[in-house]
C-alpha cells in the first residue's frame, strides 16, 4: 500500500482510492469484519483477498449477461479498478427465504421461504441504523427517479436468477442479498449500474443439504470459522486454485 495514493472515500470493508485515469478508482477490500451497524468489530485476516476474489467472480459473469456493473478488472489479491459511479443512497435488499430482520419484524420461521422474492430498500445513513424507506420516500426526497427505481428493481431481479442458479449449482441456497446501485453519466445523460460488491459480506449463503451459514452471519451470531466458511464458497465457486490457501484463518 501507498500512501501517495489519494484516498477518497473508507467504509467499513472497503477503502475507495483515485484511480489511475478519469472516471475510475481502485477499491481495496479490508480484513476488517463489522456488525450491527459497527458495534461488533474484528480483524479477520485474509477476508479482503476472498472477497475480492468473489466480487470478481460474480461481477464479472453479470456483466456477461448484461448486468452492466462498476467493475473493471482485479488488479491484485485485494484491489480492482472499477468506474466511478454517484453511488444512489440505498442499499437494495432481496428476499427469498424468512431470515434476518424480515423474520424479526413480520414473525416469521426462519429459513421459511417466502411467498415470492420480496425487494425491499433501505435509507443507507449509519447514524439512523440504515432504516428501511418506501418508493414514496425514495421519490419525495429525491434520492432516486421513478425510473431510476424501477432500473434498479429490475437489475436486482435479474441478479437475484442468475445467482439463484449459480448457487445452486454449487450446492449453496441464495436466502438473500444486499447489492448498491450508481449513476454513470454520460454527456447529459445519466444510467444505473451496478456498485459495490457481492460477497459473502452481502449475501445470506447456505448450504442447500445442511443449512449451515456460508456467510456473515458467522460472524454476527459468533458461529465461528468465518474465514472457512468463506473460502469454502469460493472453492465451491472453482475459483480457489487461483487464490492463496487459507489455512484456520491466516493466508499462506
Amino acid at each position: 500500500m501507498t500512501t501517495r495514493r489519494k484516498k477518497i472515500y473508507e467504509g467499513k470493508a472497503k477503502i475507495l482510492y483515485e484511480g489511475p485515469e478519469p472516471g475510475t478508482l481502485i477499491q481495496y477490500f479490508k480484513d476488517d469484519a463489522t456488525a450491527f451497524n459497527g458495534e461488533k468489530k474484528a480483524q479477520l485476516e485474509g477476508k479482503g483477498v476472498i472477497n475480492n476474489r468473489i466480487s470478481e467472480y460474480i461481477m464479472t459473469r453479470l456483466n456477461g449477461i448484461g448486468v452492466q456493473n462498476h467493475f473493471i478488472r482485479r488488479l491484485n489479491l485485494r484491489e480492482q479498478l472499477i468506474k466511478e459511479v454517484e453511488i444512489i443512497p440505498l442499499e437494495v435488499v432481496v428476499r427469498n427465504i424468512a431470515a434476518g430482520s424480515i423474520a424479526t419484524r413480520l414473525g416469521l420461521t426462519e429459513g421459511q421461504p417466502l411467498p415470492r422474492s420480496i425487494i425491499e430498500f433501505y435509507y443507507k445513513e449509519d447514524k439512523l441504523n440504515d432504516p428501511m424507506v418506501s418508493e414514496e420516500h425514495i421519490t419525495a426526497f429525491n434520492w432516486a427517479a421513478t425510473q431510476e427505481i424501477d432500473d434498479m428493481m429490475a437489475m436486482a431481479l435479474r441478479v437475484n436468477d442468475y445467482l439463484s442458479g449459480l448457487f445452486s449449482g454449487v450446492g449453496i441456497t441464495l436466502v438473500d442479498f444486499k447489492i448498491e446501485f450508481g449513476r454513470i453519466y454520460e454527456g447529459d445523460f445519466s444510467r444505473v449500474i451496478l456498485a459495490d460488491e457481492i460477497s459473502p459480506d452481502s449475501c445470506r449463503l447456505w448450504d442447500s443439504q445442511t443449512n449451515e451459514k456460508l456467510d456473515k452471519d458467522r460472524f454476527r451470531r459468533d458461529l465461528g470459522n468465518v474465514i472457512e466458511s468463506y473460502t469454502e464458497v469460493a472453492r465451491r465457486l472453482g475459483i480457489m486454485k487461483e487464490m492463496p490457501t487459507v489455512i484456520q484463518g491466516g493466508m499462506h
